[in-house]
This record gives structure tokens, C-alpha cells and sequence, in this order.
């Protein structure tokens, strides 16, 4: 029937054993966060942490660890969503299959938020910043974080709950140059809804109302990170998910508050005021810097009778957000293609980073009365998805046709790169976009936000067999010949460090041109690396170093590489320098005392004896 809170969710994880307590008391700076990621890292329980230092609150973690934890949750409703999201869509589903979406409607209709008298639990009592739970996940974080929010803004000049915006933005709650208690710092990009409502704001000279909702039903935080369609509102979503109306009112201030949030932090952004925000280790794997960003002013902190603070810890995937995006795929999976034309299926592959490298297969059906030789349609379809959403944050995009291969797999990383690689003709089928914007997590640009991108497309009948062993006799010159295989038909190699773009101009100009006469029989694309056995150890390593750690206009070569007509192509194996450049933000790095701390919990006697 749905939770009413997130207290009812976790007494129902607990009593079906998908949740475990922590009974000792654990630091929030660094401790917290390492508990959570050892438990995550073998498919552990949900986390209750019943004692957290210099907090009177106790936290949860690890809520959606496992698709089936997500799943549990949501047992009673799952099906319907996705007809739901179907529906929305594309409205003729129903005309076609009136049977399979009865029940739907009537869950979307019964979903519709529920303004509340102000006599909710939420009004419990107040606090403070600094009396939440102070959560640092990396030693290098600049601050405290929420790192579970959802952050509700409404459209200044078309006010109220059907056309808000909840999202999820992370939220830095001490540190740098915040005002302890009074000012707090919001992270988010401008094409975001709530960059169009700050947007919209500033135009008007208004400061900008934000609720941060904390914990509730776990349809809560799922639906501030589903990618909607248009027109379906995230509270709609979450009352349909929930199976429990969005219950909300408005305080005496105007403010948005979700009465069945733990905790309801309010506050106002005022037009191009900024503090610097970060560094906050995030989901590439990398730290993102510190950059001015939107400062709030904090006005109230309101918390219901014992709540419950949630959180979650992002890094190098997979983490929890990993298994946010399974479950995402299990609702959504089939509708988010539908809204470019001809597109089959699409997926961010989470193990480099997500939006580093797109998967994509089309349909090709320009010329249907002549067998198809080269990229057409794709190519279309690759540049609508590169302005679609979040789709349009992907750096690399490798696109291939389905008649080529009906049973081709975007989620076989391996099946889906030899794929592309046996039909591509390197000297026509890349297309870059050069001085573009590109995530604002992705420091491999030329500045924030600031970038290339560029498409791999195949299509047509297979032209080669992939080398899967070094070719015998291959003698790749110096200074990089360190070479493994990572995947057929590539080759990773390692050798000098980078110097500077200026100097590695001349260098792999003059290392390329060292290869013109050299038969690469069965190899495509050759990856620089710091450490090619590291690399190409498993094909995680290999997306991960890859494609997070190259900028494409500047990092891709070609031996025999040419432009012609303002079109660059390569007739040997296309080169991407994946190694660390001078501008790069430092890795994630684990502390090992913190380590070795946890490493005690998993003893004889301690709570998580016989999980880790």
C-alpha cells in the first residue's frame, strides 16, 4: 500500500531483513561515508546509523544499494508507473491496448498532490545547520553536504505545485565562506528546471523561494531524479510511485513545505549572488572544483518527531546512484527512446562516469529500396540526442543501426565497441563538435563547462575481423610501446607523461607519422594511458580511464590522418590520449586509517560482523 513516511519504510526494510543497524557511534567526517560504500560494494543491506557524533539525528543509507531493495519498495506500484510513464509518452498506448493501462489512470488521478492544512508532523520543531548531521564523504570535500535532497522551486510567474520543480541538487551545508547556520550553497546546471526558475527570477529582479526536503516516503528522492516527460509533474510521480498523495502546505513565509518530509530546510536565492561551492567528490570519480555557485540564505529548518536523516555517497561507479539509474531504466527503459524518432535504445555508461560515453542504436530508413553502406539516419539521430535532456551531456557517442545486428546489446560493453570497430570507416564516421559545452563535472575540457564531443557511427555490413592478441611482430615506436589488449581490436599503451598540449602536438604528430608503414591488421583505436595494465586489466578500468580523461577535439589522433573539406579522419587506427593532464581534478582517493576504522565494525561483535 505504499509508506507513509520514510520511518514506515525503514521498520519495513528492518523486518524483512533488507536493513541492519549500526549500534556504535560513527563519525560523519569520512566514517559514515566508508561504512556505506564497504556495505554497498557486496550488495549489502540498507544502513541505520543510531548514533552519529556531534547529531542528536540518527541517518539512513543505502536505501536503493540493490535493484531488488528498490523493488521491494515499491512492489505494489511498479507496474502501473511504467504504464504510467508509457502512457505519457505516447497517448495513443491506450487506443492500442485499452486492456493492459486499465488501472493506470486511476492511479495517476489518485495521485494528485494534497495541499494540507499546516497542522503536519513536519512542524514538529525546529534546528539548525550545524545540529544536522555534519556528512564529509571524501577528505578533500570542501564542507558538509546533503547529498540526498529534494530541492522544490516553483516558476515566479506562473506560481504553484503542478508547474514546480523538484530536483536533485547537492546542497553544501558548511565550510568555505558560508555563514554558519544562516547560509548554504546550491549546486545545479542552468538547464535544469531550477535554473529556469532562478533564471525567470533574476529577469524579475525576485529573489528566488527554495524548499529542501529531506528524507519521506522513498518515492520522494526517486522522483526528484526521474527524467520526466514533459508535463508530468514529479509530485504526481511521487503519489503515483508512493502510492500516497504528495501532502504539502505553505508556511507563514510562502514557502513550499512536504508534509511528509524529516526535515524542511527554507531559504532564498537572491539574483547573481554566489559563494564558492566544492570541492565535492562526485560521480565520475573525481573531485569537481571550487566555483561560485547560487548561495542561500537560510530561513527556517523545521524537522518532524524523530526523523530520520538520509543520505547517500557518490564516487567512482558503481555507488548507489548506480542502482538510482537501474531502477530508472526499469521504468522508464523503454519510453525515453521514444522521444527521438528512429531511436531504438540509448544508454550512459555508468562505469565511465554516465554522461562521459552514450551508447545509441537507430534505425536506418532513408533509403529502404538500397542496402545501407554507410551512417545516414544515425547521424541524425545521434545529433538529437546530443540537444536531448541530460543526454545531451555526453562526450563520446558510438551509435550503431539495428538491421545491422537486431540483437545488438547497448548494455555488452565489449559486444557493443567490437560492434562499431568491425563496420566503422575511421576516415568518414567520426564527427566532432568542437568549442561546445560539455557536464559540468567533466574537467577534461578546457575549462567549466567547457568542451568537445564526438560521434562514432557505424553502419553497414561488417569490413573487418578484430585483432583479440597483439599482432605478431607489431613494434610500435617509442616513447609509448608498452602495449596490452584491452577489447578486440583495441590496444592500450602507456609511456611518456603528458607535458603540455603545445609539446604533445609534436610529439604524437611525429609519433603518428612514425606509424604510417606499420600494418595494425585487426586493431581500430589505440588508448594512451599512464598505466596501460591498469587500463586494460577489465573493461571498467578501461571506460572509466578512457573516456573521463580526454577531451575529444584535442585528445584524438589518426595515424594517417588528414582534413579534408573541414572533415577529419584517419585511414590507420583512430589514437585517443587518455592520460592525466596538468588541469585534470585530482582522483577519489579513500582514507586508509578511516579504512582500517570500519575494517573493526566487520569483527566479532561489531554490527557489521559476517557484511563485510
Amino acid at each position: 500500500m505504499g509508506y507513509s513516511s520514510l520511518t514506515a519504510c525503514v521498520a519495513d526494510l528492518e523486518k524483512n531483513g533488507h536493513l541492519i543497524r549500526i549500534k556504535e557511534k560513527v563519525d560523519p567526517y569520512l566514517e559514515m561515508a566508508a561504512i556505506h560504500m564497504r556495505v554497498f560494494d557486496v550488495e549489502g543491506p540498507a544502513l541505520f546509523f543510531e548514533n552519529v557524533k556531534g547529531s542528536e539525528f540518527p541517518a539512513v543509507s543505502n536505501l536503493f544499494g540493490t535493484l531488488d531493495r528498490s523493488k521491494f519498495m515499491f512492489r505494489d506500484t511498479l507496474d502501473h508507473i511504467k504504464k504510467l510513464v508509457d502512457v505519457k509518452m505516447d497517448p495513443t498506448a491506450v487506443l492500442k491496448n485499452p486492456f493492459k493501462y486499465i488501472g493506470s489512470s486511476a492511479v495517476a488521478l489518485g495521485a494528485l498532490p494534497w495541499r494540507k492544512k499546516s497542522n503536519a508532523p513536519i512542524l514538529y520543531g525546529k534546528t539548525q545547520i550545524s545540529k544536522l548531521p555534519q556528512i564529509v564523504n571524501w577528505p578533500m570535500d570542501g564542507g558538509a553536504f546533503v547529498t540526498m535532497p529534494q530541492v522544490y522551486t516553483e516558476d515566479v510567474s506562473s506560481p504553484g505545485i503542478m508547474k514546480a520543480n523538484l530536483g536533485m541538487y547537492r546542497i553544501q551545508i558548511s565550510g568555505n565562506e558560508y555563514i554558519k547556520d544562516k547560509e548554504i550553497g546550491l549546486h545545479y546546471q542552468l538547464h535544469r528546471g531550477i535554473g529556469i526558475h532562478q533564471m525567470k527570477a533574476n529577469e524579475l529582479g525576485r529573489p528566488l523561494k527554495v524548499s529542501i526536503f529531506v528524507g519521506g516516503p522513498p518515492s520522494h528522492p526517486l522522483s526528484a531524479v526521474m527524467p520526466l516527460p514533459e508535463g508530468l509533474s514529479e509530485m504526481i510521480f511521487a503519489g503515483a510511485l508512493g502510492n500516497r498523495r504528495f501532502r504539502y502546505f505553505y508556511d507563514e513565509e510562502g514557502f513550499c513545505i512536504s508534509a511528509d518530509a524529516d526535515f524542511v530546510i527554507t531559504g532564498t536565492v537572491y539574483p547573481n549572488k554566489t559563494k564558492p561551492e566544492g570541492p565535492f567528490g562526485d560521480h565520475i570519480g573525481y573531485y569537481s572544483l571550487t566555483h561560485p555557485f547560487p548561495l542561500m540564505k537560510v530561513h527556517n529548518v523545521y524537522h518532524k518527531k524523530d526523523p530520520i536523516w538520509s543520505f547517500t555517497v557518490v564516487g567512482r561507479p558503481p555507488q548507489e546512484d548506480t542502482s538510482f539509474g537501474n531502477l530508472i531504466h526499469e521504468i522508464t527503459g523503454a519510453a525515453i527512446p521514444k522521444e527521438i524518432n528512429g531511436l531504438q535504445a540509448v544508454h550512459a555508461v555508468d562505469a565511465a562516469g554516465v554522461h562521459p560515453l552514450l551508447f545509441a542504436i537507430g534505425r536506418e530508413s532513408y533509403t529502404p529500396y538500397h542496402k545501407v553502406d554507410r551512417p545516414q539516419e544515425i547521424l541524425t539521430i545521434a545529433s538529437q540526442a546530443l540537444g536531448k535532456n541530460q543526454l545531451s551531456l555526453a562526450k563520446y557517442l558510438f551509435i550503431g543501426a539495428i538491421e545491422d545486428n537486431p540483437k545488438l546489446d547497448i548494455y555488452d560493453v565489449k559486444g557493443f565497441f567490437t560492434h562499431i570497430l568491425e563496420r566503422i570507416d575511421l576516415s568518414r564516421d567520426l564527427h566532432f563538435h568542437t568549442n561546445t559545452t560539455i557536464d559540468t563535472l567533466d574537467y577534461s575540457g578546457d575549462g567549466l563547462n567547457a568542451g568537445s564531443k564526438v560521434i562514432f557511427a557505424a553502419a553497414g555490413s561488417k569490413k573487418r575481423t578484430l585483432a583479440t592478441e597483439i599482432p605478431n611482430g607489431l613494434d610500435i615506436p617509442r616513447p609509448f610501446n608498452q602495449a596490452k589488449m584491452a577489447l578486440p581490436g583495441i590496444l592500450v599503451v602507456d609511456g611518456a607523461n603528458f607535458s603540455s598540449y603545445e609539446q604533445e602536438e609534436i610529439i604524437l604528430g611525429n609519433w603518428c607519422d612514425a606509424m604510417r608503414d606499420i600494418n595494425f591488421d585487426g586493431i581500430q583505436l589505440i588508448v594512451l594511458a599512464d598505466d596501460a595494465a591498469y587500463t586494460a586489466e577489465n573493461i571498467n578500468n578501461f571506460v572509466w580511464v578512457t573516456f573521463t580523461r580526454s577531451n575529444p577535439a584535442y585528445d584524438i589522433y589518426g595515424v594517417n590522418s588528414f582534413t579534408k573539406y573541414k572533415h577529419w579522419g584517419c585511414r590507420g587506427p583512430v589514437i585517443i590520449d587518455a592520460r592525466r593532464k596538468p588541469h585534470h581534478a585530482p582522483d577519489l582517493i579513500k582514507d586508509e586509517m578511516i579504512e582500517r576504522k570500519v575494517d573493526q565494525l566487520g569483527a566479532k561483535g561489531g554490527s557489521l560482523h559476517g557484511i563485510i
